[in-house]
């Protein structure tokens, strides 16, 4: 099973932190973003690959933290691959990026999927004893408790099999409190679905996307993220974010 690890954005809404700095490696809680991602799906032993892409503005800013990285944890190797963009007006995307690593790396395994500031308080062993289960593509959900949120996210219905029936990205009237966030899993078999969904055109870029295009195509089923899920979007959702998992037992 490889990890791909999505990290080629810009965050502008973060600036002027993320203008020398990738969002991943910003740091909470006394370490880098993406260490607390990987942290958490270290226990999926499975992996044994982790591909980490970004842009030509970053990518040695990763290469560097890779290395630091490796040195001091044990585990699978990294690699760092580059999309060549430079800025919002040129980049690929993240269902582009993750084509291009595909491709690039000629993939040809099952894939986690992660985007690279996305924060767990939790171990995320049993998504990848799940998603191993159903042999199928799985969506890590997480309950974020009121539906005005959901409109900045996206909104989903599920059956008693916990199978997607209805996703909608930033929807105007969400009926459940429950959102995908961007932590998947894709079998082997369902890889050449991505290539299919960019050649015929489709938005290159959010992920959730992808997931919706591809639910009702073949079954895609939902995990919830247990503890606390965080989206860092701002300077002031990055200072709570500090706070929350100095402490991660505090609910927010």
């Amino acid at each position: 099973m490889k990890l791909i690890v999505l990290g080629a954005g810009y965050a502008t809404r973060l600036h002027p932190l993320t203008l020398n700095q990738p969002k991943p490696l910003l740091s909470v809680a006394g370490k880098p973003m993406i260490e607390h991602v990987l942290d958490n799906l270290k226990p999926i032993t499975d992996i044994n690959h982790i591909y980490i892409v970004t842009n030509a503005k970053f990518a040695e800013h990763f290469q560097r933290w890779a290395d630091n990285y490796r040195g001091r944890h044990e585990g699978a190797p990294i690699t760092i691959v580059n999309d060549l963009s430079t800025d919002d007006s040129n980049k690929l995307g993240a269902i582009g990026d993750l084509n291009l690593v595909l491709t690039q790396a000629q993939i040809d395994d099952d894939i986690v999927v992660v985007a690279g500031d996305n924060l767990f308080s939790d171990s995320l062993e049993e998504f990848g004893e799940f998603s191993r289960a159903h042999n199928a593509p799985v969506l890590g959900v997480y309950d974020v408790g009121n539906l005005d949120e959901i409109k900045k996210y996206n909104a989903i219905e599920i059956d008693d099999a916990d199978r997607i029936t209805f996703f909608e990205e930033k929807p105007a009237n969400p009926k459940s409190t429950l959102t995908g966030i961007a932590l998947y899993y894709y079998p082997k078999s369902s890889l050449p679905l991505i290539r299919q969904y960019l050649d015929e055109g489709n938005n290159p870029d959010q992920p959730g996307r992808l997931v919706q295009w591809l639910y009702p195509k073949i079954p895609f089923y939902v995990w919830r993220v247990p503890g606390i899920w965080y989206d860092v979007g701002s300077k002031e959702t990055l200072e709570e974010a500090n706070r929350i998992f100095a402490h991660p037992t505090v609910p927010h």
